[in-house]
């Protein structure tokens, strides 16, 4: 885990807990606000927030051009819940800047509203227990292509890899447990 440097998208959201939890794993993160400072990082994880508001900031600062080209030259990226939305190359019925990285259709707010946010413990694949706590979360409503499932909840997918693609629609960043963030550095190559 040392020495991986992960970069985290600083433009709206809950980025400083991402950035904890990197550093007690031994990574060293990055806050990302410009093209430039993402040319320096290994890995990219994209927070939660609002996904919309993200996207067109993203666009402002071609941001979303700099990302796509970093992860196909070898780039990891994890997004957790707005971050998940981003990354689909489908939000059903809405139409919203997004990267269009990873072989998923999301379903925005899937879980309802602010005052509908829980925790639960889920089964997450290749990890064990963990807790999950979602905040007016999206879902996947479906995978496809090299995209799997690793964790579902009420029948909808919560949590999904693509090879260097990882999405979770709940926030581990809100939890004491970085098995997570862990299982990410994993696929960030040195």
């Amino acid at each position: 885990m040392a020495g991986k440097k992960i970069g985290i998208l600083a433009l709206q959201g809950a980025f400083i807990e991402h950035q904890q939890a990197l550093t007690s794993c031994g990574a060293q993160a990055l806050q990302i606000r410009t093209a430039r400072e993402l040319e320096q990082v290994d890995g990219l994880i994209i927070p939660g927030g609002e996904s919309t508001t993200i996207g067109k900031l993203m666009q402002t600062y071609q941001l979303d051009t700099a990302i796509r080209s970093k992860f196909e030259q070898g780039m990891a990226i994890w997004g957790t819940c707005a971050g998940m939305i981003l990354l689909a190359r489908e939000i059903v019925g809405m139409d919203q800047p997004r990267l269009e990285l990873m072989n998923i259709a999301v379903v925005r707010n899937g879980f309802g509203r602010q005052v509908d946010s829980f925790e639960t413990e889920l089964e997450v694949e290749k990890i064990g227990r963990v807790n999950g706590v979602f905040i007016r979360a999206p879902y996947a409503e479906r995978v496809w292509g090299g995209a799997k499932v690793m964790a579902s909840y009420d029948g909808k997918i919560v949590m999904a890899e693509d090879d260097r693609l990882l999405v979770t629609a709940f926030h581990p960043e809100l939890t004491q447990n970085n098995c997570i963030h862990e299982y990410f550095l994993e696929k960030v190559s040195d």
